[in-house]
Formats: C-alpha cells, sequence, structure tokens
C-alpha cells in the first residue's frame, strides 16, 4: 500500500485523472487534502466516494472552517487566519495596531494538528480495522491555540475576569537592551527573582514592594515588572549577562537574526544543517528533522520532487498505464 496521498489544487479534473486520483485511493492507507470541500465533492473526490473503494481510509481534510457553520467553505490563507483567530488583534494590544506575526505560524501550526490527528486514526485502526473521516479546521484550531494562553477569566462560566495573559501582552516584556545589544531572559519563578534581586543589589525587593511578592501579583503588574529589568540590564554587555545569568539558573538566550542560525555554536555542534545535492537544483543547506528518535532515527530519503518526477512510480501501478 502507498502510505499517503495527497489531493491539492487539483482544479476541474478530467476523468483521466480522476480515475487515476480513486484508483491511488484504492491502494493508500491515508489520504490528506486541502482542497474545498465543495470542490471535493464536485470530483467525486469526497470521503463518501472515496470510502467506497477503500474502507479502512483515513481521509483528512485540511480546511479554512469547520462544517456546519456559516463560513464553511471559504477560502482562506495564513494571514487570514491569523487575523480570524485573534492573533493579529493580540500585536494590537500590545502595540496599538494588529499586524500579522512574521512566519507563516497558522499553516505550521495546522499542519501538526493534521499529523496529530492521522497518527491518532491510524492507531485506533490498528486496534479496530476501522478507518474514518477527519477535519482539521483552520480556524476553530487557532482558536483553540490562541485561548489557551489568553482566556482568562472566561474560562469560567459567568465570566471571572477579563481575557489575555498580562505578562504576554505586556508593552515591557522584553528582550531587553544591554551595553551592547538585545538580551531575553524570564526572570518568573520566586526563586529566580530572589537570585537576581540579589544579584543587583536588593535582596529585599520582594519583602518589601507587594508587586513582586509573588508569581500573581508579578503579572498584574507585568508592566511594571517589565520596566523594572529594563532599568538594570544596560548596565551589563550580553556575555556579561548570560554568564551572570546561568550562573544563578535564570533563563536567558541572546537575540539572534535569523542570518545567526546558520552559524550557531549549538546548531552546528548537534548538526542540525546538513549539505545535500540536489539532481536540477544542486547543492542545498537543509535543516535535519530535530526530533530525535533513539531507536528509529528520523533522516531525509528524498527531497521535494520536480514537477511530475514521480508520475510514472505513482500511476502506472494504480492505473496499469503509464503516465501521459
Amino acid at each position: 500500500m502507498s502510505a499517503v496521498s495527497c489531493i491539492t489544487g487539483i482544479g476541474h479534473a478530467r476523468q483521466p485523472g480522476k480515475q487515476a486520483a480513486i484508483a491511488l485511493a484504492a491502494q493508500a492507507d491515508v489520504i490528506v487534502t486541502n482542497v474545498r470541500p465543495q470542490g471535493l465533492a464536485r470530483l467525486g473526490l469526497d470521503y463518501a466516494s472515496i470510502a467506497k473503494e477503500n474502507p479502512k481510509i483515513i481521509y483528512c481534510a485540511a480546511v479554512g472552517y469547520g462544517a456546519g457553520g456559516p463560513d464553511s467553505g471559504k477560502a482562506v490563507y495564513d494571514d487570514l487566519m491569523q487575523a480570524a483567530s485573534g492573533i493579529a488583534g493580540l500585536f494590537g494590544k500590545v502595540d496599538g495596531a494588529p499586524r500579522y506575526a512574521p512566519i507563516n505560524i497558522c499553516d505550521r501550526i495546522v499542519g501538526l494538528y493534521v499529523v496529530n490527528a492521522i497518527t491518532a486514526a491510524l492507531y485506533h485502526r490498528a486496534m479496530t480495522g476501522e478507518g474514518q473521516e477527519i477535519e482539521v479546521p483552520m480556524f476553530e484550531t487557532m482558536t483553540q491555540f490562541v485561548l489557551s494562553d489568553h482566556v482568562g477569566g472566561n474560562a469560567f462560566a459567568p465570566s471571572e475576569g477579563d481575557m489575555g495573559y498580562k505578562r504576554l501582552l505586556s508593552r515591557t516584556r522584553g528582550p531587553y537592551p544591554t551595553k551592547d545589544g538585545y538580551i531575553a531572559l524570564v526572570v518568573y519563578t520566586n526563586k529566580h527573582w530572589e537570585a537576581f534581586t540579589k544579584l543587583i543589589g536588593e535582596p529585599d525587593l520582594l519583602a518589601t514592594d507587594p508587586r513582586f511578592a509573588s508569581q500573581e501579583s508579578r503579572t498584574q503588574f507585568a508592566q511594571e515588572i517589565g520596566q523594572y529589568l529594563a532599568t538594570h540590564l544596560p548596565a551589563h554587555t550580553n556575555a556579561e549577562w548570560l554568564d551572570l545569568l546561568h550562573g544563578i539558573d535564570i533563563p536567558a538566550c541572546p537575540v539572534n537574526a535569523i542570518e545567526d542560525l546558520l552559524t550557531n555554536p549549538h546548531l552546528q555542534a548537534v548538526g542540525f544543517f546538513e549539505e545535500m545535492e540536489h539532481p536540477t537544483e544542486g547543492t542545498l543547506n537543509v535543516a535535519r528533522y530535530p526530533v530525535r528518535f533513539a531507536a528509529t532515527p528520523a533522516n531525509t530519503r528524498r527531497l521535494a520532487p520536480n514537477l511530475g518526477e514521480h508520475n510514472d512510480e505513482f500511476l502506472k501501478p494504480a492505473t496499469g498505464e503509464a503516465a501521459a
């Protein structure tokens, strides 16, 4: 069986193309699609149609909005989902105007939910022999993701307070300027604060200033806490602060530019980047899969294919004919 078949951007498929897709699905364990549901139904490639050919299929549809709601079937992109789920608006709470995160964060996160869902469905099928249809809607997924941090008092019914995690929304959260750059640090627990205030010569601060007394109070006064850190960090260079902070077990790191990642000492030591030869694109610098498996180590066995590169390999066994 082929492990996974994908349906993406098929448009108005011709009959031979549809037959080939169904033939592939009949042999597959999993189908993943990001085509809008109404398009798949129109083409006869929806779950009900595929399940007639392969009842054990795991059919995972990544969609914009879940079935049954008024927005179901609408087209979406990462930018739209950042706006719809509240991410762009959270920037507005911090900076005064909504904006997008400079990475395709929704696409990446929803992709991980797709993998988790398929893994769970494969386990279910291994135990029961049953296939199933899975829907992973981007809007609902990202809403759940955002609210896990920011639901606040609305976790209770009726509400017991405002929404939004004040520490994450503080304009003074950092990173903070030092004598020669910027540094990220998290002085979070009472132990952290006791060590930090001792380091800077104010060991009685937690006892004398109620804003610093507990994690709850520091969250409520997150703006002032950040201002306090910002006034002290320019006293030393990044290297000096890192030595001092790591010496008292406070998490801290420099603020890397994306260009710094290519020469980062840790990433170099763990062999994160690998050079690979692509048959048409030449030498590529590839970031390896970051997860370590002791018994089944992951590796890159195939690079991204050129258009149509595997047509014969996949279509000929499925249809009994060579690809056109």
